[in-house]
């Protein structure tokens, strides 16, 4: 009897998956433990293998269809087995068919559109002959096309209007597998969440040179980043504004006594948002070293589902780029807020009195007015600037 492939369960809170890939064709030989299929889940690409040896005799679920834990994918059997004909569960939305096209109008008699100036005489004969007026080149006062303009053009011949260049299409990225699935959870954020964003500037002299001091002396593989100073500050300022260390459950906001916090990290082709849990118990070292494991495992495709799971609050930095300053990151439901960190750079500041250059980052933080109002993120805000002015007494 043929064996089914399912689609398995492949963290705590899975639900559903979507079948990113097929790595084996109908009619193929698979061996056990043989990697036959690639699984989506709302956070990571999985590979599925054969639990048995055969033949994969039906693909019942081609790529792109999202199944529920346990829905038929296909069967392993051996050759020339019969199996149902049935499909596993549909995709959860059909794709919505195009819409035909529709030839855009002409001009409307009597609109305003602008006429080619011409004489009467010249405008009966073009209209007799089908001349194109906006073709020509008048030669009468003003610029007007007279009748020998007409003439001229149908004794020489009007050049047909060469057709536009397409564009030359370098490639097809398939909208497909991970870059649907965070595409499909960014729009379901920007859809459902009512974001609010506020945006500062904060004096980074005394982290940079707090970070200088830190690393001084140290190994290049463990010097601390902008990026895991701003998680233990980020932490320690949620402890004092913790509801934006929340989410919207179904049974209320949920806020949170420890700070989970998510990192978005940027791939060739995605974006993974693994968490640090409880960064604000853990010392600077601790978070520089698990950021450092996370980004690496995730560059080669090794986290697992456990390491996306209980995030509070998201942390993205863009400053690395060098390019953006302020930007409206997305939340990621169901938390309460997200922070975007944009590129430093050196700008006039006013320092008691007189005018200094200062390196200046940009902070852009989202947060969903369901849970809370602007006047509290705009505190929340201002409690990080200033442990971020002066930063040793949260670091130490």
């Amino acid at each position: 009897m043929a064996t089914e492939i399912t689609m398995p369960k492949l963290g705590l809170t899975m639900k559903v998956g979507r079948i990113g890939k097929w790595l084996k064709k109908e009619g193929d030989l698979v061996k056990k433990g043989e990697a036959i299929a690639e699984v989506l889940t709302d956070k990571i690409t999985n590979v599925l293998e054969a639990a048995v040896e055969g033949v994969l005799l039906r693909i019942a679920a081609p790529v792109g269809t999202q199944l529920p834990v346990g829905g038929v994918m296909g069967y392993i059997g051996a050759a020339g087995e019969s199996v149902p004909d049935a499909v596993g569960p549909a995709p959860a939305a059909e794709a919505a068919k195009p819409a035909a096209p529709v030839s855009a109008p002409g001009p409307v008699p009597g609109s305003s559109e602008k006429r080619p100036r011409a004489t009467p005489v010249a405008r009966k004969l073009a209209e007799q002959h089908g001349v194109d007026l906006s073709r020509l080149v008048g030669t009468g006062p003003n610029g007007s096309i007279v009748r020998e303009d007409v003439e001229k053009a149908l004794v020489q011949g009007i050049p047909a209007p060469s057709a536009p260049a397409e564009p030359e299409v370098l490639e097809v990225m398939p909208y497909a597998g991970l870059r649907q699935v965070i595409g499909e959870n960014m729009l379901r954020s920007w859809l459902e969440v009512p974001k609010v964003d506020h945006h500062a500037s904060v004096d980074m002299t005394e982290l940079l040179a707090a970070r200088r001091a830190i690393n001084e002396g140290l190994p290049e593989g463990e010097r601390v980043s902008v990026t895991d100073l701003l998680v233990l500050l980020v932490a320690r300022a949620l402890e004092k504004k913790r509801i934006f260390n929340s989410l919207m459950e179904p049974d209320g906001i949920k806020i949170y006594r420890n700070v989970h916090m998510g990192i978005a990290i940027a791939l060739e082709n995605a974006l993974v948002v693994p968490v640090v849990r409880d960064a604000n118990k853990k010392r600077l070292r601790e978070i520089s070293a698990e950021i450092k494991d996370l980004a690496a495992r995730a560059r080669e495709n090794r986290l697992t589902e456990m390491d996306f799971i209980g995030g509070t609050f998201t942390l993205t930095n863009l400053g690395g780029y060098r390019s953006t300053e302020h930007f409206t990151p997305i939340i990621n439901p169901p938390q309460a807020a997200i922070l975007g960190i944009g590129r430093t750079r050196d700008m006039p500041a006013a320092v008691d009195g007189e005018v200094r250059i200062r390196p200046m980052m940009a902070l852009s933080l989202s947060h969903d007015h369901r849970i809370v109002d602007g006047a509290p993120a705009a505190e929340f805000l201002g409690i990080l600037m200033r442990m971020i002015e002066a930063p040793y007494r949260a670091l130490y």
